[in-house]
């Protein structure tokens, strides 16, 4: 899952009461290599651990992905960037804390709005990944001044269009409520093999990658995923595109030309409605897909990237 955006963030990264110390992971890399920092701050939604010297980069993983997600592009871009490495409290075992309540989402932002302010971090690049995508518009409506640019990696400010096409949030919300209180009710039961299985098989191609993502999902406490995926289907972003003012590189990858393919290729233009900038085919679009496959992660044919900047409407190609 890693490789997913290796080639994406190559585009965006050219030339309250204190926290306390927790251990964090050390990913296995070259000598020589940047590495993460063995102690995280630990905050009441997330924990953060850093790696690397030079302009800030926060990344945040999607839904039950532990910072480890990162561990293949990290090393790299902490050779020019300080890395600030989030992971959502319960995604990776642990203790919840404050993400057994509703509002998960709002407190992430709380909290990484608390992180910034506290250690000065001026003009992050913040990239989010699905869910961590979400987290980013939500940091950059909330704090203009947070983020000096985002990053959006298969991510969308409503996903709840991709459940019922055209549906409203009143319309989706008893799905989504449905779907969080019967993965609630999988707490202290084992875990669904079959499910997780297929979860993984269809995030991940290679067996190597489709285990790792397996032992994400089980290591995540079902009551965080099942809430955190409840408040990201249920969040509807799309009136606020406009207002961000913050300069956006969307990254969305697009499937084959099929019945299927023919809907989810309009979705970038349908949902970032109204925001400002504009959207272009990269001429590193295939690389893009190759780095993806190469990762272990479905590409599905084409893909588009495009920046989204103050500058007139959201217009892709």
């Amino acid at each position: 899952m890693t490789r997913t955006i290796a080639i994406a963030l190559t585009m965006l990264l050219a030339p309250a009461t204190a926290p306390t110390a927790i251990a964090g992971p050390t990913a296995a890399m070259p000598d020589g290599a940047a590495r993460t920092d063995p102690v995280a701050t630990q905050l009441d939604h997330i924990s953060v651990a850093t790696m690397g010297k030079g302009d800030p980069v926060v990344l945040i993983p999607g839904l039950s992905s532990p910072r480890a997600v990162w561990d293949v592009v990290a090393p790299g871009i902490a050779k020019g960037h300080k890395l600030y490495l989030v992971q959502v409290n319960g995604f990776a075992g642990g203790d919840p804390r404050g993400n057994l309540d509703p509002g998960i989402l709002d407190g992430i932002v709380a909290d990484l709005h608390e992180y910034i302010a506290r250690n000065k971090i001026e003009g992050a690049a913040v990239v989010g990944h699905s869910m961590g995508g979400l987290v980013a518009l939500m940091l950059a409506k909330a704090y203009p001044d947070d983020a000096g640019k985002l990053m959006i990696v298969d991510s969308l400010p409503y996903v709840g269009d991709i459940f019922m096409p055209g549906a409203t949030v009143a319309q989706v919300e008893p799905q989504a409520r449905a779907m969080r209180d019967q993965q609630k009710a999988s707490y202290g039961k084992p875990a669904d093999a079959a499910n997780v299985k297929a979860t993984a098989m269809g995030l991940a191609l290679k067996p190597s990658s489709q285990s790792t993502v397996a032992q994400w999902f089980e290591a995540a406490d079902p009551r965080v995923s099942a809430q955190a995926m409840y408040e990201d289907m249920t969040t509807d972003l799309r009136p606020d595109m406009a207002s961000i003012d913050t300069p956006i590189t969307l990254v969305y990858p697009l499937v084959r030309p099929d019945a299927e393919g023919a809907r989810r290729r309009i979705l970038p233009r349908r949902i970032f409605k109204g925001a400002r900038g504009d959207l272009r085919r990269h001429r590193r679009c295939r690389a893009f897909c190759d780095a993806r496959s190469a990762g272990g992660v479905h590409c599905g044919g084409r893909c588009i990237s495009g920046r989204l900047s103050k500058g007139g409407p959201f217009a892709p190609t």
